[in-house]
């Protein structure tokens, strides 16, 4: 009796653990050499230089597993998917006949899933020619462990095998202007003396003033030693983004003949030039309305709807007077406007078609502006002058009757109500 209780025991304990497994990973994360370069790929004896390696976490993603049940029911399974660092104790570069001269990168921490870090060692050659195999060691929480070897060559002619080179050129054919599509042509071409496979290139947005039209990602495939390939991209720009240089991130991703991933990093290059366009905005008069043969200021204010800044701006009207008929302005803005005054004097009345020329620079040269106008300048108000000359003759009128007629009517010049004594 004693004995089966005991067996009783150990069965329920059994199945008690069951009910609640443990928590485990589907996708264990580890770390791994992506990439490194030795900067200058060939060392003389004793000359320093430095070892740029990429560690990355090689776990995309990781789901997390229970399984959980009742002691008399169906075992069933919760499934959640969560991001599982890596945490990097340490890592070490195990010189081999190099001299290490940077310290060992300790305590970097935790690395998330697909991430990378850069990590740079500075070293000196050995006396002695010769290829060296120097090696990094990672250690990360747990125990875990991994060991790379990365050749040096040390002045011989004993080649390192190399991996593919891309070079990534742009090729922009015309003018480039906020506001405007912007077609570029990219060619890849692979340098290097092994094949890259599965090339992509990703296109970054600098900002939400220039972004590709269509997609931001190509697939370019394969590219063997010596091939090259061309894509033509188009990108969109903002009328308000601001002139001058701008680079666009260009991500260039492949994998090697061993199918390690390498990153790379590239951009684009383009100029923005600002185009002014200059229109006018109102025409004023002082005084107003004119009046012939008086002097007027006439002002003209012209604004700039364009993209860049109209420097130097100048204007002249043609119109047949005398007075100042040329005005300089200077700059003016995009979005803003500015006024162009001219004095006017000698204008008879009439109707007088002229031109308005501006001249003004801008980010793409010199240019013309013509703008064909027309003044009314009313006739003199005649009004005043004729009430003048009525009261004249009035005057000119009751003088003639008084000292001329009535002294030749009655002769004696007395008025013909007064009596005579």
């Amino acid at each position: 009796m004693r004995s089966s209780t005991i067996v009783i025991c150990i069965l329920l304990s059994a199945l008690m653990a069951m009910a609640v497994m443990p928590v485990f990973a589907d996708d264990i994360p580890t770390v791994n050499v992506g990439s490194f370069e030795v900067n200058p790929s060939v060392l003389l004896p004793g000359s320093f230089g430095t070892i740029t390696i990429t560690v990355n976490n090689t776990a995309q993603s990781a789901s997390l597993t229970q399984e959980s049940g009742e002691l008399q029911s169906t075992t069933y399974t919760q499934v959640r998917t969560n991001d599982i660092s890596v945490n990097i104790q340490n890592v070490h570069l195990e010189g081999d006949g190099i001299t290490v001269l940077t310290d060992d990168f300790n305590r970097i921490g935790d690395l998330g899933p697909g991430k990378s870090i850069p990590l740079t060692f500075s070293i000196q050659a050995p006396d002695q020619p010769g290829i060296y195999y120097p090696e990094i060691w990672i250690d990360t929480q747990g125990g875990q462990s991994t060991r790379f070897p990365i050749p040096v060559n040390v002045d011989t002619a004993v080649g390192i095998q190399k991996q593919a080179i891309l070079i990534m050129n742009s090729d922009i054919n015309s003018t480039v202007n906020p506001g405007d599509e912007i077609p570029v042509t990219l060619t890849i071409s692979n340098a290097g003396q092994l094949l890259a496979d599965d090339v992509t290139l990703k296109i970054s947005n600098v900002s939400t003033d220039i972004a590709p039209e269509n997609t931001d990602t190509y697939n370019i495939g394969l590219l063997n030693p010596a091939d090259q390939k061309t894509i033509d991209v188009v990108l969109l720009s903002d009328k308000l983004t601001p002139p001058g240089l701008i680079q666009i991130p260009v991500t260039i991703k492949y994998a090697t003949i061993d199918g390690t991933q390498i990153t790379q990093a590239s951009s684009i290059d383009l100029t923005l030039e600002g185009k002014a366009e200059l229109g006018i905005v109102s025409i004023d008069t002082n005084p107003s309305p004119l009046v012939a043969a008086t002097p007027f200021d006439l002002t003209i204010r012209i604004e700039n709807t364009g993209t860049g800044d109209a420097k130097q701006v100048a204007a002249t009207v043609d119109l047949p007077a005398e007075g100042t008929k040329k005005a300089f302005i200077g700059k003016i803005a995009p979005g803003d406007d500015a006024p162009a005054l001219f004095q006017i004097e000698n204008m008879k009345g009439g109707t007088y078609p002229y031109n308005l020329t501006v001249n003004y620079t801008d980010d793409l040269g010199f240019h013309s502006y013509t703008q064909p106008m027309s003044l009314r300048v009313p006739p003199s108000d005649s009004v005043g002058g004729v009430i003048f000359g009525l009261i004249v003759l009035v005057i000119l009128g009751f003088l003639g009757y008084r000292y001329w007629y009535l002294p030749h009517k009655k002769g004696d010049g007395t008025f013909p109500w007064v009596k005579k004594n």
